[in-house]
């Protein structure tokens, strides 16, 4: 099979891969786009796609990508990968939203109940007004987090 984009590691490119590898430095992802370029090397070992795929257990495809990426946009963004510019969602509460939250929650637990549930406390949420609507899920990570 013909490959679209052939990898050729300079020296320093090469230096850097190792690197990584030897000192254990970055993600595991950074670190398996290492192994990959290495073996992708047309000028070292040129593994096929398919042998470095068995070889890291992944698909042929993220063989193509780093490959392609390696070529198209560098050593940097092949190993590192692209990072986002912001967040996939906004968070749509900061900790002074979240603070009667908390107030309701260190408060008295309702009349008649032992202790109060959290879907008990996102229907007070609700009916204070402190939110539109929220889900009982919302509330339980929102008191993980501030502990």
């Amino acid at each position: 099979m013909h490959k679209k984009y052939m990898v050729r590691l300079a020296d320093e490119a090469r230096g850097i891969c190792q690197q990584i590898l030897k000192h254990l430095k970055g993600s595991s992802q950074t670190f398996r786009r290492a192994h990959i370029l290495l073996k992708a090397d047309a000028e070292a070992s040129g593994w096929s796609d398919v042998k470095i795929a068995e070889a890291f257990d992944c698909r042929v495809q993220t063989i193509e990508q780093v490959r392609n990426r390696r070529v198209t946009e560098g050593c940097a963004l092949a190993l590192n990968g692209q990072q986002r510019q912001e967040p996939p969602t906004r968070p749509t509460r900061d900790g002074e939203a979240e603070a009667p939250w908390i107030a309701l929650r260190l408060g008295k637990p309702p009349v008649g109940d032992g202790h109060g549930t959290l879907q008990r406390l996102a229907d007070a949420l609700g009916a204070l007004e402190v939110v539109a609507s929220i889900r009982h899920e919302t509330v339980r990570k929102t008191l993980k987090k501030t502990g």
